[in-house]
């Protein structure tokens, strides 16, 4: 669908405007999300104990926290083209938040491991963040907004590798067990999502224009825009060979940032038997690079889109997915611990830059079937973690060789980015709205705003 009125500059300060208003509360909802997600995360050397869990279900449970997203992001893509991004991210908060509270009632591997399967579903949020944000800002800045809005949101990974174990600490200082400690810190994400669904549904609209549900009403939406119009989105964004390949570049960057985030603590307590916290401490830098490295993949993507169009953003993305495969490899190699953090961080920045490369392409693939396209591509982060998983599930396997393997798919996978290219006439009408979106951004100031 065509929206008008979408940004053409990012004003970070200004939150007069619907477009930065939306902007700052994606990346916060899906910043909480990501929290809720990963809470447990830095955790597990307690639950492991607790309930008496071995490496293979510790693997498992890797694997449930990531693959029911899979499934769940496929769905909420068209979801938004139907209902809106308003109304899907409200209710996924609320929903979502339920198991990340309830998880502190698992007494057993099962119940545990279902308990992380439901967590899974609000992996999703990513894929509202970037379609919100891509119905919000224009194409000279849109690759910036949607590696932005991800990657702040992102930081949730790293910053609960270490706010995880702060308040684990804060309440175990209450005399609390250890046992029930983990318990009730979980509780703690999940209400801070609740209260996020009650800012975005009062301060967000669908897109600048308005809200979806009152658009159709006013004619402003046509009905190829409608039902019948996301269902023959899906169709078209399945039978493009372009959207898988991005599938699987996906899987290559994202897919590996959520395994790295489920186990880099237990990683590094275990391999240089450090303490919890100062495991949780290191790991949680790989998820702080979100800062500026996301953001620079898709600073990247628009300024060779500004030079060489679509096939500039393309080309820059394989670079990125190259150097991060090696970078991989290398970083498993390190038996040292510093020069190890060090190689973390490397492979970190090119891990972030590639997912915001990828999705500096994902809005100008099919313009009419956004939402599938953002869906299916991002069902493909979670289908390479759980993939990934597979990796540090095998008893026959240390997690170091499971990150060299790792890496050399990441390599492999690189070269499916080669296969996203665009006919001449996408490349010209892109182009032309790329130029007119760069005028339009010496003199703007919209007045629009959410009331």
């Amino acid at each position: 669908m065509e929206i008008r009125n979408k940004a053409p500059r990012i004003t970070l300060f200004n939150l007069k405007t619907v477009q930065m208003r939306t902007f700052h509360l994606t990346w916060m909802a899906f910043f909480l999300c990501f929290f809720g997600w990963f809470g447990i995360a830095p955790l597990m050397p307690l639950v492991r104990a607790d309930l008496g869990l071995s490496k293979a279900d510790i693997g498992n449970t890797i694997i449930a926290s990531v693959a029911i997203t899979v499934l769940v992001r496929l769905l909420i893509g068209p979801l938004c083209d139907r209902i809106g991004p308003r109304k899907t991210y409200t209710g996924l908060l609320v929903f979502g938040s339920l198991p990340v509270m309830l998880i502190g009632l698992a007494d057993s591997y099962e119940t545990f491991l279902l308990a992380r399967l439901a967590i899974g579903a609000i992996g999703a949020s990513f894929v509202i963040t970037q379609y919100h944000a891509s119905m919000m800002f224009a194409p000279n800045v849109v690759g910036t907004a949607n590696a932005t809005t991800a990657g702040w949101g992102n930081l949730g990974g790293g910053v609960t590798q270490m706010a995880m174990p702060a308040i684990l600490a804060v309440i175990l200082g209450f005399g609390v067990t250890e046992a029930m400690g983990w318990r009730l810190a979980m509780i703690v994400p999940g209400v801070m999502m609740l209260a996020m669904a009650v800012l975005y549904w009062k301060f967000t609209t669908d897109c600048p224009d308005g809200n979806f549900g009152d658009m159709r009403k006013g004619g402003a939406l046509k009905p190829e825009d409608d039902h019948a119009g996301a269902r023959k989105g899906m169709l078209a964004a399945m039978r493009d060979v372009r959207v898988w390949a991005l599938f699987v570049v996906y899987g290559a960057c994202f897919g590996v940032e959520l395994t790295i985030n489920n186990i880099a603590a237990i990683y590094f307590f275990d391999r240089f038997e450090l303490s919890l916290q100062t495991a949780g401490l290191i790991a949680g830098l790989f998820g702080l690079m979100n800062i500026f490295a996301r953001t620079l993949g898709g600073v990247f993507s628009d300024r060779f889109a500004a030079k060489s169009g679509l096939s500039g953003r393309v080309r820059f993305l394989f670079f990125a997915m190259f150097v991060e495969g090696i970078a991989l490899i290398a970083f498993s190699q390190m038996d040292a611990l510093l020069i190890a953090v060090v190689m973390m961080i490397v492979f970190s920045l090119f891990v972030q830059m590639s997912e915001g490369a990828t999705f500096g392409i994902v809005p100008f693939v099919n313009r009419k079937a956004l939402g599938a396209v953002a869906g299916i591509v991002g069902a493909g982060g979670n289908a390479g973690a759980v993939a990934a998983g597979f990796l540090f599930a095998s008893e026959s396997l240390s997690y170091q060789q499971g990150l060299m393997y790792l890496g050399g798919a990441v390599v492999l996978c690189s070269f499916a980015a080669l296969v996203v290219r665009f006919s001449p006439e996408t490349i010209a009408a892109e182009k032309a709205r790329f130029e007119q979106a760069e005028r339009d951004r010496h003199g703007y100031a919209s007045p629009i705003a959410a009331e």
